[in-house]
């Protein structure tokens, strides 16, 4: 019988936990494009709220905010699983020199582009959370009848620690989203 109240006095302690999570998260993908460019299939995502009110504090102090971008572009099959084609992995830093009250956003992963430097926080913020025209396939390498789609998994964090714990505490959120589908061919 002791053994039954010991067990029942913890589940206060776990309602709390979870009352204690965020309401809703900042982060969301609100424009997803796929794009057939010069015989290339590319992407464009703008993440709004890559940098939410919970994190200014950190970033004021110096501790590095980071967005990653897993980008899969994926194959439609009616009468099986879709079949993934590719992944990319895009990761940038927000790091903010407190002497000289700079914002400088560098790529980490899976891009090659210059240091940007900046003073304006929204710039700073437009260049973290954009992400335009990666290339993901040549057309050459798909199916011309094939019906393709791309989907989108975005995480921001501080010091670039994304987990459970994390995102409870507010420094750390995730979202995702898919696109429309798209045909190689021009339907006419």
């Amino acid at each position: 019988m002791r053994a039954f109240y010991i067990k029942r006095s913890l589940f206060p302690a776990a309602l709390a936990l979870a009352i204690a999570a965020p309401a809703r998260a900042e982060l969301r993908i609100n424009e997803l494009a796929v794009f057939l460019n010069d015989h290339e299939v590319t992407v464009h995502v703008v993440l709004f709220g890559a940098v939410p009110d919970a994190f200014q504090e950190g970033i004021q102090s110096g501790i590095p905010a980071h967005v990653r971008f897993t980008v899969e572009l994926w194959q439609y099959n009616r009468h099986w699983r879709d079949q993934r084609l590719t992944v990319q992995l895009v990761e940038r830093s927000l790091v903010y020199n407190v002497v000289t009250k700079e914002f400088r956003v560098t790529s980490l992963k899976g891009e090659v582009r210059p240091v940007h430097i900046t003073r304006d926080v929204r710039d700073a913020q437009r260049v973290l959370s954009e992400l335009r025209g990666l290339k993901m396939t040549p057309a050459s390498a798909l199916d011309p009848n094939a019906v393709i789609y791309a989907r989108v998994n975005a995480e921001a964090a501080l010091n670039g620690e994304n987990t459970f714990l994390s995102r409870l505490a507010g420094t750390a959120e995730q979202t995702s989203r898919q696109s429309d589908y798209r045909t190689i061919q021009r339907v006419q």
